[in-house]
C-alpha cells in the first residue's frame, strides 16, 4: 500500500521575513540577545524558505503584545520624543512640573489607533501628529487654559487615529498636524 504524499511546506513571503528581521533587531536593541546571536539568527531568517525554518530562530522570544502600554514620567524637567520613535498602543505621559513635546510626524505608528493619556500639573504640552492622522480630543479636561487644537476635522483615509485624553492643571495643550 502506498502512502499519501504530505502537503508541501508553505513558502514564506517577504513580509513574513521582514517581520522576523524586525523582531530580531528589537530583541538585540532591548539586550535580549548578543551581537553573535543576532548575526546567527539573521542568517537563518534571511535564508529561510518555509514557515518552520523562519520560526526556529524566533522560538525563544515571546509573542509581540498587540496592546502595549508605555509610561513616560518626570517630576520636573522636560519630556521630549521626536524623530523616528515607536509609538505604543497606549502612551501615558505624566509630568508634575515641566513641558512635554511629542512629535509624532516621523514616528513609527504600528497600531491603527494610538491612545495618548496626559496627566500634567503645570507646564505646556505640545503634540504634533502625522499629516494623515485623524485626531480625537473628546477626553480633554483642562483646569486653567483652553486647549489650542489646530487639527483638521477630516483627514485622508488610511492614517492612524490618535485619541488624546488629558487632565491638566495649569498649562496649555497645543495639538497640530505636521507640515510634511
Amino acid at each position: 500500500m502506498t502512502s499519501l504524499p504530505e502537503d508541501p511546506p508553505s513558502l514564506i513571503s517577504e513580509d513574513d521575513r521582514d517581520t522576523a528581521v524586525q523582531r530580531l533587531q528589537e530583541a538585540y536593541a532591548e539586550g535580549h540577545i548578543s551581537h553573535e546571536e543576532l548575526d546567527e539568527a539573521l542568517a537563518q531568517v534571511l535564508t529561510a524558505r518555509t514557515g518552520s525554518e523562519l520560526l526556529s530562530p524566533l522560538a525563544s522570544f515571546p509573542e509581540k503584545n498587540a496592546g502595549t502600554t508605555s509610561t513616560i514620567a518626570a517630576a520636573g524637567g522636560r519630556i521630549r520624543r521626536r524623530g523616528a520613535w515607536r509609538v505604543p498602543r497606549i502612551l501615558k505621559v505624566e509630568s508634575a512640573f515641566g513641558g512635554v513635546h511629542l512629535d509624532m510626524s516621523r514616528a513609527v505608528i504600528e497600531h491603527p489607533t494610538a491612545d495618548i493619556e496626559l496627566q500634567l500639573g503645570t507646564g505646556r504640552a505640545r503634540i504634533t501628529v502625522p499629516r494623515d492622522a485623524i485626531v480625537d480630543t473628546e477626553g480633554l479636561h483642562t483646569g486653567w487654559k483652553d486647549t489650542l487644537c489646530k487639527v483638521r476635522r477630516s483627514s485622508r483615509h488610511g492614517g492612524p487615529r490618535i485619541r488624546i485624553s488629558a487632565v491638566m492643571g495649569f498649562g496649555r495643550l497645543k495639538i497640530r498636524h505636521a507640515w510634511r
